[in-house]
């Protein structure tokens, strides 16, 4: 059984959640995120808390409430302090820059990437070489930053392309004479 799903989701002051059927709707200083919960997971909100636990005892219903429990934690921390993600551009002439509500990559190709900033997240760029991805949705954060960097993933033998910040490329050695 789950450990993670079994201890109660604590909703901070400032911080409204609500229990409407299979919905959970979080609302706090970040915006508004709501969850719809699988039918196999029960959710309630006492004490100030909300509490995920296993309608029936199925391997379904227990697989599934301690990921039902990480979502719900994830909309509280999204409407409190939110998500971020750092991608860093490594090689010769590889830039950023943000156009309107759109970003402007050029990756080496005969043309710049343009990728538009989708609803809800805000993109920054601190110097040419990073993207600073902050949002409320941790799902949307991290698509955008997978999609950024699917453009030009890293190559092992000299590193060059979009990488997240706290990734590790395992480099390769190059042809030998």
């Amino acid at each position: 059984m789950s450990r993670v799903g079994k201890k109660p989701v604590a909703v901070p002051s400032g911080v409204t959640a609500t229990v409407e059927g299979q919905t959970v709707k979080v609302k706090g200083p970040k915006g508004q995120l709501q969850f719809l919960v699988h039918d196999d997971v029960e959710v309630k909100f006492e004490n100030g808390a909300v509490k995920v636990a296993p309608r029936f005892e199925t391997n379904r219903a227990r697989a599934l409430y301690g990921t039902a429990r990480a979502q719900v934690a994830n909309l509280v921390e999204g409407v409190t302090r939110g998500f971020e993600k750092k991608l860093e551009i490594t090689g010769v002439g590889y830039r950023a820059t943000l156009a309107g509500k759109n970003l402007q990559l050029a990756l080496g190709y005969s043309h710049d990437v343009v990728y538009p900033i989708p609803e809800g997240i805000a993109i920054t760029v601190p110097k040419p070489t990073e993207i600073t991805i902050v949002g409320n949705d941790s799902q949307k954060v991290g698509q955008v930053a997978a999609e950024i960097r699917s453009y030009r993933p890293p190559e092992p033998y000299k590193g060059k392309g979009v990488r997240y910040a706290d990734e590790f490329i395992f480099r390769k050695e190059g042809k030998k004479k």
